[in-house]
């Protein structure tokens, strides 16, 4: 071979990783604004020494190369730093869902062997029952921010005392393969136990870069933080805001006010959210908007958005770009790519090209609507329907501790996602059913064996079945279908309501019970798709 001989060697190969992006932006725009956190505003150069002095703090207290550090905070500074600080370790960041309740995050701290908690007071009441589930509680650090909620200290430690233990010149590496997992993030699928999705720095590093180019980001962008940084790692943007030397608007919480008044005081210039959170902004009081003269470019993901939506979001001055994707492909990794002679159609036909699914991203290497059974691409006439798979380096390492799953995610070199779809002449993929029976309400995935689970526990309950109706304001809630035992003392809707209600996070509780017999095809099996139907008339 004309190369024989010309090897890898440090001065010609380096190990992809997000982590160099921070490094990049604090050496060459040390003085430029990374975040701004109510009267809170940091330099990149600031930034990364902080991010430095957690790493060598959580050094210092043992975590290495493969622990898991979880956190369980809002859209905050801490939060931000944690995505650099813990792997800068060699640690794995867990970031976890703060919607969920104590069982559930009991069950990611096990499951995960999380060495380290680092946890906002606002969220003690949760994490203090988790902890007491656990045989072996992690370390726990407490993030006690004066803008919070309140709630109790369980830790440790207190976080700014923490990272001042730690050099702010701590001298990290990165990974020496960027096969190395970065992310530990759990989803529900449709099973009830959780999945852990392991992510490496190779594909953060590639997804961050995807999202600037997908997005035309230009360099200085100012992002507010309306996504959860605990959604896929926020879809890499902590990582994709270095990349650019951008500026985070961090906010705790989602409110239009909120969101409108730090959209006119820092000109905001991206954001990104589920459907839900652009309906709250569309359907806002006028008066929240004035003063804002500058469009605001935004990504919207879940549901494909209505006629509704695109038509609000254009009065509001929003310019939305349709994304999707999964936790096990870091977030998005296809966007509906827009065309510039879309812009002369009208309303309703700009409406239905930008409902599509979409092309891959261009740092993933395949997106396909293939049969689900033999593994070849369906015609691509916008009829035929198949399942979505993706191939490529944005795709996840597997799940943890699952190789069943894991295998099975993957079969014949792919990764199914379990979502049925047609593809038109141009490849423009649109999502028309789920092969699973997952609900998305608000962006989060609901797993209906979960709340199945809970229903049948109840003594009075003999069938249970949980499906999707749709909601106006959170695309879709579940909906739950249940046979009471004739032997049972009665029960009402509200009754199994208030059930749920001390089992389930808030977002996961049926938001309607009906009562009767279910269907069942002939051997046994309860139709779903039927109870779907019946969920959009009641």
């Amino acid at each position: 071979m004309f190369d024989s001989g010309l090897d890898k060697n440090r001065g010609n190969f380096a190990p992809l990783s997000p982590l160099s992006f921070i490094s990049w932006a604090a050496d060459v725009y040390p003085d430029r604004s990374a975040v701004i956190y109510g009267d809170v505003q940091r330099t990149w150069a600031q930034t990364y020494r902080r991010c430095r002095r957690l790493a060598a703090a959580l050094a210092q207290q043992g975590v290495g190369a493969g622990d898991t550090v979880a956190v369980m905070a809002p859209n905050t500074p801490a939060m931000f730093e944690a995505h650099y600080g813990i792997p800068m370790a060699g640690a794995v960041i867990n970031a976890l869902n703060t919607r969920l309740d104590a069982r559930a995050i009991a069950f990611m701290l096990a499951h995960g062997e999380a060495k380290v908690l680092i946890t906002d007071t606002e969220f003690s009441a949760v994490i203090g029952p988790a902890l007491e589930l656990l045989d072996r509680p992690p370390l726990v650090i407490d993030i006690d921010d004066a803008a919070g909620g309140g709630g109790e200290r369980l830790g440790n430690f207190e976080y700014e005392a923490f990272l001042k233990s730690g050099a702010e010149d701590f001298d990290w590496e990165l990974p020496g393969d960027e096969w190395n997992a970065i992310a530990l993030s759990y989803t529900s699928g449709t099973t009830g136990d959780p999945k852990g999705v392991v992510t490496h720095h190779r594909g953060a590093y590639l997804n961050a870069m995807g999202n600037i180019v997908t997005w035309a980001m230009p360099h200085f962008p100012v992002y507010l933080w309306t996504l959860p940084m605990f959604h896929c790692n926020g879809w890499c943007f902590p990582w994709t805001l270095a990349a650019v030397a951008g500026t985070s608007v961090c906010m705790r919480r989602v409110e239009p006010a909120v969101i409108f008044d730090l959209i006119r005081r820092h000109r905001v210039s991206h954001f990104c959210g589920a459907p839900i959170v652009h309906n709250m902004l569309i359907n806002a009081p006028a008066d929240l908007r004035e003063g804002i003269d500058h469009r605001v470019k935004a990504m919207i993901a879940g549901a494909a958005p209505p006629q509704a939506v695109i038509e609000g979001a254009e009065r509001i001055g929003v310019d939305l770009t349709h994304v999707y994707g999964l936790t096990e492909v870091y977030g998005p990794a296809s966007v509906c790519a827009k065309h510039p002679e879309w812009d002369a159609l009208p309303v309703d036909a700009r409406a239905s090209l930008n409902g599509r699914q979409g092309v891959r991203y261009v740092t993933q290497e395949r997106m396909e609507v293939l049969d689900p059974d033999t593994l070849d691409p369906v015609p691509r006439d916008g009829e035929t329907m198949g399942e979505i798979f993706f191939r490529g380096n944005i795709t996840m390492k597997g799940y943890l501790k699952n190789p069943e799953a894991t295998h099975q995610a993957f079969a014949g070199g792919w990764f199914h996602t379990g979502d049925l779809a047609v593809v038109d002449k141009n490849g423009y993929v649109k999502i028309k059913d789920r092969s699973k029976d997952v609900i998305i309400s608000g962006g989060e995935n609901i797993s209906t064996i979960e709340i199945e689970d809970v229903l049948y526990s109840h003594p009075s309950v003999l069938e249970a079945a949980v499906v999707a109706k749709p909601d106006d304001k959170w695309g879709e809630v579940p909906c739950a279908f249940v046979t009471l035992k004739e032997s049972a003392p009665p029960v009402s809707a509200e009754d199994l309501l208030a059930f749920c209600k001390e089992r389930l996070a808030g977002f996961k509780r049926p938001k309607q019970v009906v009562f009767g017999a279910l269907p069942k095809t002939s051997t046994g099996k309860i139709q779903k798709g039927v109870l779907r139907d019946s969920a959009r008339r009641v």
